[in-house]
């Protein structure tokens, strides 16, 4: 048996708002506020677009002021940042593009979202960022080989640069709080574009200060080279952190399996009880969210309605260690870790088809045998139920080596309300009959309520209520309850099915029971 539950599916209207629930449970869990003092869903798509769309206004600023100043200048560093700054544009409109598109709900055509985009959008981010440095290095090594330096500085380049630092470290801690916060490649990006800049903008700031300083001490062929090497460094820089974002990127497009998150998952499966393994988990990111596909292993036993509860149980888990998770969950059937024989029994008879009762394994010279009823179909024939049971009796033998005598009791199974007529107001000679001979073993007064149920074929149904001092363990109450029946059967003619229900009796209740045997049981 084989038990899949599908934890989200969003190909419709109601799915999708059955996602944003299960978002908006996540962010509970996480205690992320909104801007109606409440609490948001994991998106957070009003201010990732805020914070893209001033990056844009910052980017278009910086990227006139640079070129200005690099065209007054003739600096190639200068010119570089602008360059620079004017694909920061590009940049950061292409992240407000993919934080509108990446948001947008799951639908019929893109059933796992739209967070793709934003994977999409950082890469594209990086083949202009390689592009510029391929022609800053370009340049500055055409200048450092011509040996043409020339430069005209003025106070508004180094204003210019000091401006573009300080904008870029303000950007890049309110883009790289938004990319934290809602987990966004796209924002993770310009953050991480935009602290690159820093460096870049100071080591721009160190070339302008020594050409100034060549300049100043009459050494300008010496210094000048100092912008154009400065280009160089800034290139490097850029380069390098391109290609540690493009990794991440490229790995995100090809579903690699994100690092250190399948750890969080598995001991967040792992810690919950009913669990026996994980046989596989399968994970993929899209966007801000990830998605989990894991194959656990169960204990054969369990109810179906106990595998719904574990499903649950383990969805929250994984919510709770990491958020914005999507989990499909599969269950196949393992023998459990505390699984008994009459465990194992009852399983391999469900397995065949049957249901059985009233199981019961003991320990004879090292080996075990046991007892079991069968229950089948009314209509059967005997030649037919003996095969039946016959079938299972060698499967329970072949799954524990360690029975080594199956004995099987045919018995009809109840499939349907058998007619009956109460009686109990019409016998009172038997309710007092019943009475005695249940007081004789449970203690005079125990027995309090009795049903008495007549068929058509006059046999007799019994319902009859006792009480036990409720500290009495329940291995004696089982005992004295099997006891009353026994002596009913055996003293009350035409019997036929007999219910002894035992209630705790108040502290103060001492029946004569103490003095039976039954007590040191």
């Amino acid at each position: 048996m084989q038990v899949v539950y599908y934890l989200s599916a969003n190909s419709n209207r109601d799915d999708c708002q059955r996602d944003f629930l299960e978002q908006t449970a996540v962010a509970k869990l996480n205690n992320v506020p909104t801007k109606e003092g409440g609490l948001i869903s994991g998106s957070g798509s009003q201010e990732k677009l805020r914070v893209a769309l001033v990056s844009v206004l910052a980017a278009v600023a910086l990227t006139a002021m640079k070129l200005v100043a690099g065209l007054v200048t003739g600096s190639i560093a200068v010119l570089a940042e602008a360059a620079h700054s004017a694909l920061d544009l590009v940049a950061t409109l292409m992240t407000l593009f993919a934080v509108r598109v990446a948001d947008k709900p799951p639908d019929s055509e893109h059933q796992y979202g739209h967070g793709k985009v934003e994977h999409l959008s950082a890469l594209f981010e990086i083949g202009l960022l390689v592009i510029t440095c391929l022609w800053i290095c370009y340049e500055s090594i055409q200048r450092l080989v011509s040996g043409q330096h020339h430069i005209e500085l003025t106070v508004w380049a180094f204003v210019v640069m000091l401006i573009s630092i300080v904008v870029d470290y303000w950007r890049s801690r309110a883009l790289g709080r938004a990319a934290k916060k809602y987990h966004s490649d796209a924002l993770a990006a310009d953050a991480l574009h935009f602290r690159t800049d820093i460096w870049s903008s100071l080591i721009v700031l160190i070339g302008l200060s020594l050409v100034f300083a060549g300049d100043l001490v009459g050494l300008p062929h010496v210094l000048g080279g100092a912008d154009a090497i400065a280009a160089l460094v800034v290139g490097g820089i850029v380069l390098s952190i391109s290609g540690r974002l493009g990794k991440t990127t490229i790995d995100a497009l090809l579903d690699r399996a994100p690092d250190l998150i399948g750890q969080e998952i598995g001991r967040a499966v792992r810690s919950i009880n009913g669990v026996q393994e994980i046989r596989r988990m399968r994970l993929r990111r899209s966007g801000n969210r990830v998605f989990a596909d894991l194959v656990v292993g169960v204990p054969r036993t369990t109810t179906f309605a106990d595998a719904h509860e574990l499903t649950e149980r383990i969805e929250r888990a994984i919510s709770h260690a990491v958020p914005r998770t999507d989990t499909v969950v599969h269950f196949e059937p393992v023998a459990g870790r505390d699984e008994t024989a009459v465990d194992q029994i009852h399983f391999l008879a469900h397995q065949h088809g049957v249901q059985a009762h009233a199981v019961h394994v003991r320990e004879v010279d090292g080996d075990l045998d046991a007892n079991l009823h069968v229950e089948l179909d009314a209509g059967m024939s005997l030649d037919k139920a003996h095969e039946v049971a016959t079938v299972l009796e060698e499967a329970v033998r072949a799954a524990n080596p360690g029975i080594k005598t199956v004995n099987t009791h045919l018995e009809v199974a109840d499939s349907a309300a058998e007619p009956r007529t109460e009686v109990t107001d019409e016998r009172q000679l038997l309710i007092d009959q019943i009475t005695r001979l249940a007081d004789s073993i449970a203690g005079t007064g125990s027995c309090h309520y009795i049903r008495v149920y007549e068929s058509s074929q006059s046999r007799i149904d019994l319902v009859l209520h006792c009480t036990l001092p409720a500290e009495l363990p329940i291995r004696p109450v089982h005992d004295i309850s099997t006891e009353v029946e026994m002596k009913l059967r055996d003293k009350i003619a035409r019997l036929d099915n007999v219910l002894v229900h035992v209630e705790p009796a108040p502290a103060s209740y001492r029946g004569h029971w103490q003095s039976i045997r039954l007590i040191d049981k």
